[in-house]
């Protein structure tokens, strides 16, 4: 197949395009640049556009006619979200709604959607299935949801096939070392700690450490960015397969939950160094726990995490904030 992908020149994105490409479909990256870096989008044809303009938007489809769509190009740092909120209502809602009226109007009929666990808001049961209660409780988690709304009423009105995969914590890097995390600030809690390590930051904090888990720290469920990627393909694969009008959303991790505490001690086991850090205040609305039970996405696109061991999940991660090509890459941003 050919397809589309909004957003290809970030992180996850980025490593979507090299799953594609690597599973034989050709691939063209639709990105602003606003976030993402020319030197990721590596893989098949680069666009430079905004998913807000539908006139370019409807070009490119028309040009390239692709048989489906990936779709990574939305904000996602809660705090943001908090602060700012219209910048979320505009960009990811209205950035959608954009590419669903693009879709109907050049006749692009598969869709698959980035979406997140922040849809389930504070959830009362570990691990979370898919039918949980979605109650997202900052603008970023409702504006995902609303993606996933429009979905479904677009597919009922046009006959859209899409999916919306809800990750849990995305971590690693390729590892062949051709794209990782690039984010300025970073905000992720993984490479966060390997660049405490370094020195390349100087502020690392435990964001509390009384919440009611074993060591006292948060535990989340990481799952390997390749592993996320490759669950992009089999989701628009099978969309290739499916009749018209077909949706759902599934959950993305590893099953596995790991503290805070317990991703200190992993990064400094793998980079046997120390890591500077201090002890700081609960951030407001985070749960104390949150772990996926990824069954359905097992059952339904036969995906299994194969990388997702948190030692490799940190030495992937160890690689790339080391490599000449991350260096690179800030330095021109």
């Amino acid at each position: 197949m050919k397809i589309l992908v909004t957003g290809g020149a970030g992180y996850i994105g980025s490593h979507t395009c090299k799953a594609l490409a690597e599973a034989g479909h050709e691939v063209v990256v639709y990105d602003n640049l606003s976030t993402g870096f020319r030197a990721l989008a590596q893989w098949g044809d680069f666009v430079h556009g905004d998913i807000l303009d539908g006139e370019a938007l409807r070009a490119c489809l028309r040009r390239h006619k692709p048989e489906g769509l990936i779709h990574f190009a939305a904000f996602s740092q809660v705090g943001e979200s908090v602060a700012d909120p219209g910048k979320y209502i505009h960009n990811n809602v209205g950035g959608t709604l954009s590419i669903l009226e693009s879709m109907r109007d050049t006749g692009v009929r598969n869709i698959v959607v980035s979406s997140t666990a922040a849809v389930y808001g504070m959830p009362d049961i570990c691990p979370l299935t898919e039918d949980a209660p979605a109650s997202p409780i900052n603008p970023y988690g409702e504006t995902k949801l609303f993606m996933e709304w429009m979905l479904a009423d677009y597919a009922r009105a046009f006959g859209l096939s899409w999916t919306a995969l809800r990750y849990f914590n995305a971590a690693g890097a390729d590892p062949d070392g051709d794209c990782g995390e690039c984010h300025d600030p970073e905000t992720h809690l993984i490479p966060r700690a390997l660049m405490a390590v370094t020195g390349e930051l100087k502020d690392f904090r435990i964001l509390g450490k009384d919440y009611p888990t074993p060591d006292g720290t948060c535990i989340r469920d990481y799952i390997h960015v390749s592993d996320l990627a490759l669950a992009h393909v089999r989701a628009m694969e099978r969309l290739h397969e499916a009749p018209s009008g077909q949706g759902l959303s599934l959950n993305l991790g590893s099953g596995a939950g790991f503290s805070v505490q317990e991703i200190v001690n992993a990064v400094e086991k793998v980079t046997q160094r120390p890591l500077p850090h201090t002890i700081g205040e609960r951030r407001p609305g985070d749960p104390p726990v949150l772990v996926a039970d990824g069954s359905a996405a097992r059952n339904i696109l036969g995906w299994v995490p194969r990388t997702s061991d948190l030692d490799v999940i940190i030495s992937s991660a160890w690689n790339w904030l080391r490599s000449p090509k991350r260096a690179a890459i800030l330095s021109r941003a």
